[in-house]
């Protein structure tokens, strides 16, 4: 091995593809089909390769998609925040004690963020002060 880690196909982990074709989707104007993606990558990856990321992602409904011709057009589901918060609520939700995580998560946070999270909560969140 050369050590060349740019060339068409390199071996990146899946984690790491999926996030680079997430944010070239979040930069483009619109959907984009498999073709278009392959194109905006410059060669990195193969067609079939591109196919194959999008339709997981789509599995895993951290995109949408339209028909446009014979083929999908992809979109992420959400924007940053959106895909930070469903972390959040996935991690939440794996774990048997939510009492525990969210009071362990509340004590972690700031001030600033804590008086963020009661404004975000509304009026009714003052009451617990």
């Amino acid at each position: 091995m050369d050590g060349d880690t740019h060339g068409r196909g390199s071996k990146l982990p899946n984690g790491a593809r999926e996030a680079e074709i997430l944010a070239l989707l979040q930069r483009a104007e619109g959907a984009l089909t498999p073709g278009e993606v392959t194109e905006r990558l410059g060669g990195e990856l193969t067609y079939s390769s591109v196919v194959t990321i999008l339709t997981r992602m789509h599995t895993k409904q951290l995109l949408t998609r339209i028909r446009r011709g014979r083929a999908y057009a992809y979109a992420p589901a959400t924007d940053d925040a959106g895909f930070a918060a469903r972390r959040m609520r996935t991690v939440l939700e794996e774990r048997p004690d939510r009492e525990a995580v969210l009071a362990r998560f509340a004590d972690g946070l700031s001030d600033t963020d804590a008086d963020l999270l009661r404004q975000l909560l509304g009026p009714e969140s003052d009451a617990s002060r």
